[in-house]
């Protein structure tokens, strides 16, 4: 399930406090500066920086280029 546009504008990495893409054909979060990736699970935004995985050099580019992904903080 997708996230809610109104939470999208709120959400920021909560370790260098910058804006996130959100990946709805993944239903991730990904910060591209960081090349981390946050899970989404049941609609909620799992934000813990434990529990981020490394992107891989595919998944940055496909993600960075990808014109359906959403920024969020907007």
């Amino acid at each position: 399930m997708a996230l809610d546009s109104f939470l999208l504008a709120l959400l920021e990495d909560p370790v260098d406090h910058e804006e996130l893409l959100y990946v709805p054909s993944e239903n991730v979060l990904y910060n591209p500066r960081r090349r981390v990736i946050y899970e989404v699970r049941d609609s909620i935004a799992v934000m813990l920086p434990d529990e981020t995985t490394p992107a891989t050099d595919a998944q940055h580019e496909a993600w960075t280029n990808d014109p359906s992904v959403v920024k969020t903080g907007q």
